[in-house]
């Protein structure tokens, strides 16, 4: 693998973005539902180390896009022919194929919700989406 085909910009902006598609999914879109299945208020969310929380959030997220960024540009050639589109679908094969099922299989186990394991699942599936967006656009 090689990191010169990386793009180190796109990789924070992408990084960022997670954070924009978890605040509208969080918020106006899922928040009261997934408050719900997590059996939480919203005053137990801001009772929460806020700098710990986005901090390792951040780093996490950071980790995760780098790591699409490597799949994304595995050889030169790869790089070459990379597209929005393609990072796109890739992001989405990840998020779905691999996160989605994962979280799922976890949840299961753990016995959350489909509720659950819906919101956080397809969250991760449409942020992958956007990070592969990003990050093929700007390879």
């Amino acid at each position: 693998m090689d990191m010169a085909n990386i793009n180190f910009l796109a990789v924070i902006v992408a990084t960022l973005s997670a954070f924009m598609v978890g605040a509208l999914w969080y918020g106006p879109l899922f928040g009261q539902a997934w408050l719900s299945a997590v059996g939480m208020t919203e005053d137990d969310v801001e009772k929460g180390n806020k700098a710990k929380l986005f901090g390792l959030a951040f780093l996490f997220e950071l980790i995760m896009a780098f790591n699409l960024a490597m799949f994304l540009t595995g050889s030169p050639e790869a790089a070459e022919q990379m597209t929005a589109g393609t990072g796109a679908f890739y992001g989405f094969l990840t998020g779905f194929g691999w996160i989605f099922f994962a979280l799922a299989v976890n949840s299961l186990y753990e016995g959350k919700s489909w509720t659950y394991i819906f919101i956080n699942g397809g969250y991760w599936t449409v942020t992958f989406t956007v990070m592969g967006l990003i990050l093929g656009a700007w390879i």
